[in-house]
Order: structure tokens, then sequence, then C-alpha cells
């Protein structure tokens, strides 16, 4: 990344730190990875390559941040690791070790440490998979052979203009993604959310889509969605419809920690209208972390969450959350894994 380039101005995730982890798989072999980080250059590509036709590709997204006292520190590695090898499962690819997928997402980030800016920025980090078999009719045929590697980003928000408080606009008709690929980390699941979420966009002002197919609110095209008031803190219960998210996870373990009930459970788009107005709403994802919302678009009808401004629970969690990220607050529940930096 050049110097002069800034990721507090550039769009979130259009700076590449300059060293890229690389394994490369062959059919019948195994992950191949030389140990280290190297230059980040482009790959050349076959036009027949499966990810090219049949979507056989994967990633996952985590941050790595700047501690208070200059170290640097990955949050919550083992559990995007986890996540990506099960991603990969459901491609039906070989599945690289999750030890593997460990140490080259730790190895771009010491290689790039020079490039991971100050709180409130973070270098995002992209471990993704893509099938190379050089075959355009296995369209029923799974890739035996893959390139995998880690990409990082210099980052600052990921929202323009920082912490204020989101539209969302209810899709209650098209569906977030296929329910049996919801749990997947794919391209082809978030492309199927860009179309309704630049209509809404365009026709109400929203800032990202909630989808709520038959009623039933899940997340939105890239982040898990909450209410919370005094006491509670609502989400909607994991199934194979929408992606279990580490930030939303990582959500309800400190709200638990903070004393506010917890319920995961469906969520009707009319008993949202009524707990939104008298309480808060809010986003989670690796890359938004918390983003307030402060008005939720239903067809025609605009409602207002609380005040429509941030509110002071979703900041309180927002800081919480944050405060552990960058080495603030005790790490009781062991999510921070140091590297050199």
């Amino acid at each position: 990344m050049s110097e002069t380039q800034d990721p507090f101005s550039a769009p979130f995730g259009s700076l590449f730190g300059d060293q890229i982890t690389v394994a490369v798989l062959e059919a019948g072999g195994r992950y191949e990875y030389p140990g280290r980080a190297q230059p980040l250059e482009n790959f050349s590509l076959h036009p027949g390559t499966h990810a090219l036709h049949y979507a056989s590709t994967c990633f996952e997204g985590l941050k790595a941040h700047r501690q208070i006292d200059g170290a640097l520190a990955i949050f919550r590695l083992d559990d995007h690791a986890n996540r990506m090898v099960q991603s990969v499962k459901r491609l039906y690819m070989p599945v690289p070790d999750v030890d593997l997928v460990r140490t080259m997402i730790i190895d771009a980030v010491e290689a790039n440490a020079a490039h991971t800016p100050d709180s409130p920025g973070s270098l995002y980090i992209r471990p993704t998979l893509i099938g190379t078999l050089r075959n355009i009719g296995a369209a029923a045929s799974p890739s035996d052979s893959a390139i995998l590697y880690v990409l990082t980003s210099p980052v600052g928000d990921y929202f323009a203009g920082g912490i204020r408080p989101l539209t969302i606009y209810i899709e209650t008709e098209i569906p977030r993604t296929t329910p049996q690929f919801g749990t997947v980390k794919s391209g082809a699941n978030y492309v199927m959310a860009l179309g309704p979420t630049l209509d809404a966009k365009r026709d109400h002002g929203a800032d990202q889509v909630l989808f709520a197919t038959g009623g039933d609110v899940t997340e939105t095209g890239a982040s898990n969605f909450f209410l919370v008031d005094d006491t509670k803190i609502i989400t909607r219960h994991l199934d194979e419809s929408f992606l279990h998210g580490v930030t939303r996870a990582s959500v309800l373990s400190l709200a638990a920690d903070m004393g506010y009930q917890i319920e995961e459970r469906s969520v009707p788009v009319d008993e949202l209208r009524a707990l939104a107005e008298r309480g808060e709403a809010f986003l989670s994802g690796t890359a938004a972390v918390i983003a307030p919302v402060g008005r939720i678009s239903i067809g025609d009808e605009d409602i207002q969450v609380g005040d429509g401004q941030p509110g002071p629970h979703t900041l309180k969690l927002r800081q919480a959350l944050t405060d552990i990220q960058l080495g603030k607050a005790e790490d009781t529940h062991h999510w921070l894994t140091p590297v050199a930096g």
C-alpha cells in the first residue's frame, strides 16, 4: 500500500497490504503452503476455471486491531478459521486443515502489520478459496483443485460517515439467499442481496435491506440484526437460512455479561414495529462492528427507532466490544490472538 493512501478516506476494502499468503491444491494432492507470505501479485487463471463458471468459491472476513500498547491482535481467529472450513465443506471441495487456515491468516497479518492503522481503523483480513478445475462441463461436479489465499486490507469505517443512525428497508418477498447455502460465506449469497439493496437505496433512501421473507426477520445483506431495550436483547434464532455471525455471537456473550436477558427467537415484522418504537435496533458484523438503526421502512411506512439517534444500549454494547478488540478491557472470553506486529 502506498504511504499516500489513507484507509479513512478510501472506500472500505479498496486498499491492500503488499503481502499475501497462498496455498495451492492440485488434484489428488494436498494444500501446499511455503510457510511464508509473498508479494501481492495478480493470479493467472484459465478462462475455463471452475470458480468463474460455477461459483466454487468462499471466503471469510475478520480483523486485526492495533492494541492500546501498540501490539497487534486478531479478533476471534479460531472461530473464523473454523467457519471457513465449514464453508468449504458445503462446496464439496477438498477441505484445508483448520490449522493451515489459521497459520496463513497469522502469517498474512504479520507480513502486513505495518499497514494496520490505529483505532478506529483496523486490518481487515480476507481468507479466500477458489476452485481452479479447468472444466466448463463440470456444473454437477466440485472442483478438485484450488487456490487458498489470505488478502489483507487497511480499513477505516465500513459505513461512510462513521457511527450514524442507519435506515433499513424491510423486504418480505425476496429471500436473502437460498436456504441450503445461507450459512456459507459465498459470493453467490451476496449478489442475491445486491439488487434488492440497490432498489431500496434508490426508492427509500435505505442503507441496508433487512430480509424478512414471509414476515420473519432474518438478516441484512451483510449484517445480523438486533433489538434491545432496558432489560433484554432480541435477535433471530439460528438456522440454515442465514449466516451465523461471529460478531453476533460476541454481542450476545457481552450482553449476557452485562445482565441483559437474551432472546433468540423468531421476530415477526408486526412485533418489530412495536419493539422498534420503544427500544433500539442495530446491525452487527465484522466490517460494521455494531451500527445503530434510526429508521425502518416497511413498504411506504416509515418507523422511527426510539428517538432516531444511536441509543445508549447500542453504544454501550459497541464500546464493550471495541474495548476488548483494542485491549482496553480484559479479554475474559479469550477472543484475541496476539501476533507479531
